[in-house]
């Protein structure tokens, strides 16, 4: 047991190093960008500093399967090393370059060339305890959730006190440090290699797996939709100061991190059809407390409305990760969630473009009553899926119901 515990704690550490080390640059692309263009550039900064966040996530929604789709015939293991060194490579090559556009090609072969979330949720599948696997993705994804929230911190430090392109080297050196503590990681070698795509989705739960990725979509994009808006809500509808923009966005991180594997528990002991039931309850309750946000008039409300829907979010997205992977078989692995990242990144894009659309034509009083309502639909959308799709049984009650026969 404790041969299969290590390499997982190992893991989730170097998830936690590597995705703080990419947030340290994640607030300041807009800022280089305007200062390499020059202050007259008005226009091209707003473009290039749209297409230097959206570039990436469309790369990455497109490439991310065919790496998956790489990692089940090869190994997860070297899908694991090519992304972090990806990941430095593309971050030393942000801090050596002096032009704005050859930046935003940068983080376009970054987008493509790394997907690290992806090959890690593929390894930790690949040696985990099959029955384990809920609270596996869930500790990745409380990993990704801190490094998130201490990165960008670290990140205006070290912006301050050295500037950009040290900022990016210091997450490149983070990066490849990473690289080599993987090296140490045991390779994952699955009992069936795959030979063709035919055989890579035999006996596949295709109908399932499709509306498993369309609750991504909706879950994704209902909690990125605030993005574009909330620090501008916080400062001028709230009054807040700006520690507490920073405060209250990190709080909903704190209580994901803390709830994710407590979800992955409690998830792991039920069948796939009452977890995607209790996860359209989950998203009727992000709902509610979006709703409780908007109605916030004093920045406590506000502070403990998103500590609230922290606690929800840990019962969404890695939840449905977990369902890839309890449910699609161990040949396909990769492939699956490939595409239920590429799924999060896609939910991620027309989340942040409606909220940026909302604000414009609603404006910001109206911001949370938008993502309670596009909850309320993902929630729809949901009991759609459960409805449409037969939920097939776990891999584990499958094997041993092929063993008995």
């Amino acid at each position: 047991m404790r041969a299969k515990v290590s390499p997982l704690a190992w893991l989730v550490a170097i998830q936690f190093v590597s995705m703080g080390a990419m947030e340290m640059s994640g607030p300041f692309w807009p800022l280089h960008i305007r200062r390499l263009l020059g202050g007259d550039a008005h226009g091209l900064t707003a473009l290039l500093s749209a297409l230097v966040y959206a570039g990436p996530m469309v790369a990455a929604m497109l490439l991310t399967p065919f790496w998956g789709r790489i990692g089940d015939c090869t190994g997860h293991k070297p899908m694991v090393l090519r992304a972090l060194l990806a990941l430095a490579l593309c971050q030393a090559a942000a801090a050596f370059t002096d032009n704005a556009w050859a930046l935003v090609g940068i983080r376009l072969l970054q987008g493509g060339f790394a997907g690290f979330i992806a090959a890690a949720q593929a390894y930790a599948v690949a040696v985990s305890d099959p029955t384990r696997r809920g609270r596996t993705l869930s500790h990745l994804q409380s990993a990704t959730a801190v490094g998130s929230l201490a990165g960008p911190v670290l990140g205006g430090w070290l912006m301050d006190v050295s500037g950009f392109a040290w900022l990016c080297l210091w997450a490149a050196a983070a990066c490849l440090a990473c690289a080599l503590a993987a090296l140490a990681l045991p390779a994952d070698a699955p009992s069936h290699r795959v030979r063709d795509a035919k055989s890579t989705q035999a006996g596949w739960p295709h109908g399932w797996l499709t509306g498993i990725l369309l609750v991504i979509v909706l879950i994704q994009a209902a909690k990125m939709m605030p993005q574009p808006f909330f620090a501008l809500y916080v400062s001028d509808v709230l009054h807040a100061p700006n520690w507490l923009v920073g405060a209250s966005y990190a709080a909903s991180a704190a209580t994901l991190a803390l709830s994710a594997p407590l979800w992955g528990r409690a998830f792991d002991r039920w069948q796939p059809a009452r977890t995607l039931s209790v996860i359209e309850v989950v998203a009727w309750l992000c709902a509610l407390t979006l709703a409780l946000t908007a109605l916030a008039g004093t920045w406590q409300g506000f502070v403990a409305s998103r500590l609230v829907w922290g606690v929800w979010q840990g019962a969404l997205l890695p939840v449905a990760y977990a369902l890839i992977a309890r449910t699609v078989p161990e040949t396909g692995q990769g492939l699956a969630l490939g595409l239920g990242n590429s799924a999060a990144k896609a939910g991620a894009l027309v989340g942040t473009l409606l909220g940026a659309a909302g604000m414009g034509f609603f404006g910001l009083n109206a911001g949370f009553w938008l993502v309670a309502a596009t909850y309320a639909l993902a929630a729809a959308g949901i009991r759609f899926v459960r409805f449409h799709s037969t939920s097939p049984a776990p891999l584990s009650t499958r094997r041993a119901s092929q063993a008995r026969s």
